[in-house]
């Protein structure tokens, strides 16, 4: 009976150091978050890691975060998207301009009612704007880079003649909330049950599911580990940011974009065929993929996702500005190639994506707090993102 515990024992050990190996890339994204932050934790006499500061630190990175999801398909695909940021600053000024020209004369006294029509419109705006961008690329096969490009320059100039130059007050009640606002303490912890509970049903219907179709399976001990892991650290930042206010309401919205695109990315066909595409073009074509409609689509998300990015960046601020939106689409690239994302295409997760931005948005933070330059603030940033690309190279090399 021993040696049967035994054996069952080296063989978890085994498969955990296997899938360790797997997703080295992963895991070393993991460790040095957890080096940043208690680097700037130790500099900063812990204040870096308050509860006020954490919360704000996940709520900073929302809106480049929401970008960096709908930014991995595109990357996967082998296409690039420089627009997202302008796009995104666009869309948040056409939402502060309706919210204080005109629902403000129009609905003075339907607060709600004006928050819910400005949403509307901004994710709206975003498809539209998005199905212009992708039939350009996917139809009249201009290359995306171009395309884009030229988007940039295109919103920023929209951008200029919404705000003709000037601040745009966006802190109406209701409206104000989304990108404010918190989650009560209660609605966090149903929040993370619910994602404990998601957790485990997901590990026990892939075991199932592979079990069906004649997969082979891992250690069950390996993945209810690493299932366990995840639900803890889930609880944990929920307790943490309970001591100060509950889960931003911006950090609610980035988690469900996260989860739901994730999904359709592994668990459908759209989200394979990105791959695919990616992966080998020539290959998909002649596998019966239609290429140009799968690239129209998830240039059509990504204008989806700038909406949401822009409605939240209108709300977080309180205010449309000329500068809004500015760089953003440099720090959601940065994010997905920081997570693994390849430039050549075929490669990348949403989660990978998710801790690139959150290392970007935790160096920036402690930077701040820690009243270094704006210039020296660049220089790590860049130094980073070329180090954590080469060492991905230099990873992929070795294996």
């Amino acid at each position: 009976m021993s040696a049967i515990s035994t054996t069952s024992s080296t063989s978890a050990v085994a498969d955990i150091v296997k899938q360790f190996r797997a997703n080295i890339r992963t895991y070393g994204l993991i460790i040095a978050t957890i080096v940043i932050w208690g680097f700037f934790s130790a500099v900063t006499d812990g204040a870096y890691l308050g509860a006020q500061n954490f919360s704000n630190l996940f709520r900073q990175m929302s809106v480049t975060a929401i970008l960096s999801v709908g930014m991995v398909l595109i990357i996967v695909t082998g296409n690039i998207d420089l627009s997202v940021g302008n796009f995104a600053g666009f869309i948040s000024v056409v939402v502060a301009k309706l919210q204080n020209d005109v629902w403000r004369i129009v609905l003075p006294d339907q607060a709600l009612l004006a928050a819910v029509l400005s949403v509307l419109i901004g994710l709206a705006v975003g498809v539209l704007f998005g199905m212009i961008q992708a039939s350009i690329i996917a139809y009249l096969r201009v290359p995306a880079f171009i395309v884009t490009l030229g988007g940039m320059w295109v919103f920023k100039g929209l951008l200029l003649i919404v705000t003709e130059g000037k601040t745009i007050a966006a802190n109406q009640p209701y409206f104000s909330a989304i990108g404010q606002g918190y989650l009560p303490p209660l609605a966090g912890w149903i929040v993370a049950a619910g994602v404990v509970a998601l957790l485990f049903y997901s590990m026990f219907s892939s075991r199932q599911k592979k079990r069906q179709y004649g997969f082979e399976l891992g250690s069950f001990y390996t993945d209810l580990l690493k299932t366990t892991l995840f639900a803890g650290l889930v609880v944990a930042y929920v307790y943490y940011v309970n001591r100060y206010h509950g889960i931003p309401i911006p950090v609610f919205l980035l988690a469900v974009v996260a989860v739901a695109v994730s999904y359709v990315s592994n668990n459908t066909r759209f989200g394979r065929y990105a791959y695919a595409i990616g992966g080998n073009r020539e290959a998909a074509r002649l596998s019966g993929v239609n290429i140009n409609n799968n690239i129209f689509r998830i240039f059509v998300l990504m204008g989806f996702l700038c909406g949401i990015a822009g409605i939240v960046l209108a709300s977080y601020v309180g205010y449309g500005t000329i500068a809004a939106g500015n760089g953003y689409e440099l720090v959601a690239i940065a994010a997905c190639f920081l997570g693994g994302a390849s430039p050549a295409g075929g490669v990348g997760t949403i989660f990978g994506a998710m801790i690139g931005a959150l290392i970007m948005a935790s160096l920036t933070n402690g930077l701040q707090i820690m009243n270094v330059p704006a210039a020296w603030q660049y220089v790590v940033q860049g130094v980073i993102l070329v180090l954590a690309v080469f060492g991905d190279v230099y990873l992929r090399k070795n294996r």
